[in-house]
């Protein structure tokens, strides 16, 4: 998977627990969860939501390479 087809998936399962959070006026950097406002259930609904979307399962060890919108991308393409 290509950074902006990750982007864009991160996009969607982003809208489907913060549907008022737009991913391009987040932070690449920051975390993730202060940007968007989200709290740990939010943040483990969209990493089960990429689960189940791509196969990609995310050992709980590897959380904190999602923290962030550019951490959560890179990811995203390195196990796809």
């Amino acid at each position: 998977m290509k950074h902006h087809d990750a982007e864009a998936l991160l996009g969607r399962l982003l809208r489907q627990v913060a549907p008022e959070v737009e991913l391009d006026g987040l932070d690449r950097g920051a975390l993730l969860q202060d940007e968007a406002d989200l709290d740990s259930m939010d943040f483990l609904n969209i990493v089960t939501a990429l689960s189940e979307e791509t196969g990609i399962e995310v050992p709980e060890r590897d959380y904190p390479e999602l923290a962030t919108v550019t951490g959560f991308v890179d990811y995203i393409v390195a196990a796809s």
